[in-house]
């Protein structure tokens, strides 16, 4: 069973900080992407960032550029999206995703396997 499941949101001030986790299981192929997205309420879902397999190709949207950083760890199962100077307009559902084979797509529709997503709340 494909399992995403995503950690780390939660209350915090403008200016605050989070590190979300996304901890992927169960994916049948080992060369997969993953993709962070967001969805605030009435709007669309929206990629953040994603990281490719082997970690050397990253994106970001330009909203998040230069206060947002994705990583993974060295088993590349968990991926970690740090996010620094965070805005009320970043209040969402974080979601993970995983694309199978491993470039990035920032199209909702690349991404196979989802996780349950995470509240991010920054207050003003």
């Amino acid at each position: 069973e494909v399992q995403l499941v995503e950690s780390g949101g939660g209350l915090v001030q403008t200016g605050g900080s989070l590190r979300l986790s996304c901890t992927a299981s169960g994916i049948p192929h080992a060369d997969y992407a993953i993709g962070w997205f967001r969805q605030a309420p009435s709007k669309e879902r929206e990629v953040i960032s994603c990281i490719s397999n082997n970690g050397r190709h990253s994106y970001y949207v330009d909203s998040v550029k230069d206060r947002f950083t994705i990583s993974s760890d060295n088993a590349k199962t968990t991926v970690y999206l740090q996010m620094n100077s965070l805005k009320p307009e970043d209040t969402a559902v974080y979601y993970c995703a995983a694309k199978i084979t491993g470039a990035t797509s920032v199209s909702v529709g690349m991404y196979a396997y989802w996780g349950q997503g995470t509240q991010v709340t920054v207050s003003s």
